[in-house]
Order: C-alpha cells, then sequence, then structure tokens
C-alpha cells in the first residue's frame, strides 16, 4: 500500500488495558479503496513476469506471443 492506514482494533480483538490502540494495515484488504489498484499492481506484475505484455490502447489486455499463435487475457 502507498498510504499507511489505521483501524480500531476488531471485535473480539481487544487488547485488555490496549483498548484504545489501532491496528495498523500492512496489506490491502477487500471494501478498501485501494484494493483493486493494489490487485492489479500484483496481477501486472505476475503477468509481465510470465512474459505477457501490455496492450498499448487498453491497460487491461494483457498479450503473450507463442511460435504458432497469440494468447490473450483480458480484464
Amino acid at each position: 500500500m502507498e498510504e499507511e492506514i489505521y483501524m480500531k482494533q476488531p471485535d473480539g480483538f481487544l487488547v485488555k488495558g490496549k483498548e484504545d490502540y489501532v491496528c495498523r494495515l500492512r496489506k490491502s484488504l477487500y471494501g478498501l479503496k485501494q484494493a483493486p489498484r493494489q490487485w492489479y499492481k500484483k496481477f501486472e506484475s505476475i503477468m509481465c513476469e510470465q512474459g505477457y505484455k501490455k496492450a498499448t490502447s487498453d491497460q487491461c489486455v494483457f498479450v503473450k506471443k507463442f511460435a504458432d499463435d497469440d494468447f490473450i487475457i483480458m480484464l
């Protein structure tokens, strides 16, 4: 995540004597505004590691060329 995000302690996880403490998130969670962006960044890095290239016309299209054909993945 690019920004530090804090949340209150979840129910059932309260630490005695530290009820007013908060938790710092280390990973993006579903439901946060940053979650889709973080998911896409991870997906993009994996696709590039596997030899896929992003299409210039659409950032959600990945193409990989093989000897006899192309393979296209669209999100």
